[in-house]
């Protein structure tokens, strides 16, 4: 009996600092894969930058620097900007030209 004790302690620490850990990373990466969209800027396992073009079944289609290359869908590593964020920053840069814009014809009219 005072030999099973260790044993469990072991088996238990082993669960939370490897294996739920783990499990944990990999339901990150399956959402994160996904949740890909058309227009996401990602990078691959390989260490290639692009934009996706098109998602089909298990596949993605990356626009690199003017070529359109096919990827597994299991190759994205990190997205680094999802679609919407893209086109937020679009906007918002089109407000601060505007907004200083206006500042600077103010400040002639002066």
């Amino acid at each position: 009996m005072a030999m099973l004790i260790p044993l469990l302690l072991m088996i238990v620490l082993f669960y939370f600092l490897l294996i739920r850990p783990q499990q944990k990373r990999q339901k990150e990466v399956n959402a994160m894969q996904s949740g890909l969209s058309k227009g996401d800027k990602i990078i691959t396992i390989g260490g290639l930058h692009g934009t996706v073009v098109a998602i089909e079944d298990g596949n993605v289609v990356l626009d690199c620097a003017g070529s359109e290359l096919t990827f597994d869908r299991n190759a994205v590593r990190t997205v680094l900007a999802k679609a919407d964020a893209v086109e937020e920053e679009v906007v918002e840069a089109e407000v601060e030209e505007v907004a200083t814009t206006e500042v600077e014809t103010k400040e002639d009219v002066k």
